[in-house]
């Protein structure tokens, strides 16, 4: 080290005065807009002499060895004030008379009271230190940074150590020779033109950043960065060019990888799709990556059936786990790389690994692929031939895994890249498999959802509604994620007793499995109540009450159970083909659309009734009478609220669309909502359409009950004779046993009026209606109980009985399938 430290000619120990980096020393002083001394420290003191109260209020021009210039003043002010400050050399004169040369510094300007001042400080200048030819060469020569110059001709005329390890190529062949000459690799012409420009313009360029080859290391492209500056005589004229480069492969490296990383999120699953994840997966890798990719999955994962896979703590994966080729890509037209297609059943592990490989999760890679290995011949001849044929070289198979779970394995082959796949290569390919692997899943995820939700639709919905005799039904039920199942909207159609039919329709809150299973349970509570022949205002009050005892089960439960019953309307009305009349009463739900046979449009009018949940508020029932052919609607609120939102706006372009109802009912269903959602919706939509009919005259007989058992004989051959001229003489001996049973049991327990009432609709049915609320017997009465037989014939001889209530007594009936 003692050469070194004779090549400075000042040196001064680190950090004491003197040290040319310290700045303790520095004079400084405030000067005011007008050029007068207004602060003065001790370093200013003791650079130039002068005591504070010697300059403190003089002009500070009387300190200067050299004349005024008002323009240069004038232009350092301005910059000042511009916020930025500004240095220079100026000469001052000590107050011995010695003439100072020093460096300036100007701070911006700043406010002190009133006045606008600048801060300056100043340093004497020193005698520069000087390096030895020795410590020069050394520096020069040992320099992590590559170094040469050029001459005019861009031919070598000097270069370091560095530089002759970056290239490969030995110094003395170098000299006199151009860089295109002996480094073809390294985009000699970019450069060659990047140091033409330098010489003729004088200019440097910086950190010009290329990636190619070199003979130092001609397996493994390499990035550097590079810089040129010209080198000029004593006349300013250019003599050669100098250039400085690094190897910068590493942050090289990590700036395409995180690139590449970025570049696979935007492109790696953009749906929620396993086969399309997969083969966007593949198509992102080649070529950018590698030239050949595979990706097979277990064939548990593209199950929709129980959780697609098995965990990796599940026990030992077997030796050759059974995927499926999900996706497939090469540069070559076709991939003929390949053994399997997509959809073909796989089973390939490099050899010698086994299903471990899947489970443990590591990536594995093979450099150097030899098409002549044993293990490869023997286990995987057509494949090893493959290798031999496509000339693939080097592979890493990375095991598809996310949240504890295997996917599959994904391989990457090299062929027409030449440069084998490497360590930092791993890291890109683990990356890569990751984010894809979480996609994935996703996708595995939502299609089992997916799945389930499509399987609870099918399940809930109706298949098929029919209205029987005493009404023509279509429906159309739209959720408002095709893809996504089943909603919160139901309707459903319900057969009761008297040729009569139930038509319901409702909607809960939310989209969605969650909201689907509420659905279902209303759906069912509504047929359980509607087989118990409830009227539509007392069947909405229970329901209303089950909605509440599901809620408040769930709050007992806990606030994860709570959200189930978030919100609900609903709308159930009755239909009698008889009367021709419709008994309705709905829960916060858009009322029923009326389209007469003349095409006039009307909604009827029901009590609006509140949302199922309430509680504490009454539902009222409305009855209208419905001529025959009369077009009869049910919908939930997605088919009227449009983009506008305007409930009623929408009604009037539901009644504009049903007025012409002369169409086909199924037709004039689809094509109603086809012409309202011309957009997608942001909620599901049911519709549901009926068009009445009238149950004749010549299909119900009825006669009045005398409370004189004598009566029982003549009513039975009454009825029998009506069922013999509908034709249903199969039935005349049970219709006859029915009716003996039915009138005796009115007369000895019901009060009067009775009436006997006979309906031939899909089935036979006997009705006896009276005055009281009472309940009928059990259904299953014994023999021997008070009152004979009671009603167990009846249930032996027909496939229905039951009974039904209103304002004017109970109806008991029974109901025969007719053959």
């Amino acid at each position: 080290m003692e050469p070194a430290r004779k090549g400075f000619s000042a040196a001064a120990a680190p950090g004491e005065p003197g040290d040319l980096f310290d700045a303790s020393t520095d004079a400084a002083a405030v000067i005011s807009e007008h050029g007068v001394v207004v602060g003065w420290t001790r370093g200013a003191a003791a650079l130039l002499g002068y005591a504070a109260p010697d300059v403190v209020g003089a002009r500070a021009a009387g300190l200067l060895a050299m004349p005024e210039d008002p323009v240069r003043l004038a232009g350092v002010v301005e910059r000042c004030r511009g916020g930025n400050g500004w240095s220079g050399e100026i000469a001052v004169r000590h107050r011995d008379g010695r003439r100072l040369g020093i460096r300036l510094r100007v701070s911006a300007s700043f406010p002190m009271g009133d006045t606008e001042c600048f801060l300056v400080s100043a340093r004497d200048e020193r005698q520069r230190w000087t390096m030895g030819q020795s410590v020069l060469d050394g520096f020069l020569t040992r320099s992590p940074v590559g170094m040469a110059v050029m001459d005019t001709e861009l031919r070598y005329v000097w270069l370091n150590d560095t530089l002759e390890r970056f290239g490969g190529v030995p110094r003395d062949e170098r000299l006199g020779r151009r860089l295109s000459e002996l480094l073809p690799g390294l985009q000699a012409e970019s450069l060659e033109s990047l140091m033409r420009k330098v010489l003729a313009t004088g200019l440097p360029v910086t950190d010009y950043e290329y990636v190619g080859w070199s003979w130092a290391d001609p397996h493994r492209q390499h990035a550097y960065s590079t810089s040129f500056f010209p080198l000029v005589d004593a006349a300013g004229t250019a003599t050669g060019v100098c250039y400085m480069v690094q190897d910068v492969t590493e942050r090289w490296t990590a700036r395409q990888l995180l690139t590449m990383v970025n570049e696979a999120g935007t492109s790696i699953g953009t749906t929620l799709d396993v086969l399309r994840t997969a083969q966007e997966l593949a198509d992102f890798a080649v070529p950018r990556f590698a030239d050949f990719v595979v990706v097979d999955l277990l064939e548990a994962v593209l199950s929709t059936e129980g959780h697609g896979t098995w965990l990796t703590d599940a026990g030992p994966a077997p030796a050759r786990p059974a995927m499926r080729r999900a996706a497939l890509r090469s540069v070559r037209d076709g991939c003929p790389e390949a053994v399997a297609r997509v959809g073909d059943r796989v089973d390939f592990l490099p050899p010698p690994h086994d299903g471990s490989l899947l489970t443990e999760g590591e990536p594995l890679l093979i450099p150097v692929l030899d098409p002549s290995d044993e293990l490869w011949l023997t286990r995987e001849p057509v494949r090893t031939q493959r290798i031999r044929e496509f000339g693939l070289h080097s592979l890493i198979a990375v095991p598809m895994r996310a949240r504890n779970t295997v996917l599959g394995l994904t391989t990457f082959a090299r062929s027409l890249n030449p440069v084998s796949f490497a360590t930092d290569d791993v890291l890109l390919a683990r990356e890569l498999v990751a984010r894809a692997a979480v996609c994935v899943d996703n996708a595995r995820r939502y299609t089992r959802e997916h799945t389930a939700a499509l399987t609870l639709q099918r399940s809930l919905l109706p298949p098929a509604v029919t209205g029987g005799t005493a009404l023509e039904v279509a429906s159309f039920y739209l959720p408002a994620d095709p893809s996504g199942g089943v909603g919160g909207d139901w309707f459903d159609v319900i057969p009761l007793s008297g040729a009569r039919v139930g038509l319901v329709v409702g909607d809960v809150v939310g989209h969605g499995i969650t909201a689907a299973a509420s659905m279902g349970r209303l759906r069912t509570a509504v047929q359980t109540l509607a087989a118990m022949e409830m009227p539509p205002d007392e069947l909405l009050a229970h329901l209303d009450d089950l909605v509440l005892l599901l809620s408040d089960e769930e709050t007992a439960a806990g606030t994860a159970a709570r959200s189930t019953f978030i919100g609900a309307t609903c709308l159930y009305a009755v239909y009698d083909p008889v009367s021709r009349r419709c008994t309705m009463a709905r829960a916060g739900h858009p009322p029923p659309v009326v389209v007469t046979p003349d095409g006039h449009v009307r909604f009827a009018e029901i009590p609006a009734g509140p949302p199922l949940g309430l509680g504490g508020m009454a539902f009222e029932a409305s009855e209208i009478e419905l001529a025959e052919n009369t077009l009869f609607g049910l919908y939930t609120n997605g088919l009227i609220e449009g983009r506008d939102r305007d409930v009623e706006r929408g009604m009037a372009r539901l009644g504009e669309v049903l007025a012409h109802s002369g169409k086909d009912l199924d037709a004039l269903c689809t094509s109603a909502v086809r012409q309202l959602l011309t957009v997608p919706q942001p909620d599901d939509i049911a519709l549901l359409l009926t068009r009445t009919h009238a149950l004749g005259a010549d299909r119900v007989a009825s006669w009045d009950i005398p409370p004189d058992p004598a009566s029982v004989g003549i009513l039975r051959a009454q009825a029998t004779r009506q069922v013999e001229a509908w034709g249903l003489g199969e039935l005349a001996i049970t219709t006859e046993l029915v009716v003996s049973e039915l009138v005796t049991n009115a007369i000895r327990y019901a009060t009067p009026p009775l009436r006997l009432r006979l309906l031939r609709d899909a089935r036979l049915t006997c009705e006896v209606a009276d005055a009281s609320s009472t309940a009928p017997r059990l259904r299953h009465a014994r023999i021997t109980d008070e009152g004979g037989r009671g009603l167990f014939l009846v249930a032996q001889l027909t496939q229905r009985w039951g009974a039904r209530y209103s304002g004017d007594g109970k109806v008991i009936w029974a109901e025969q399938e007719i053959p």
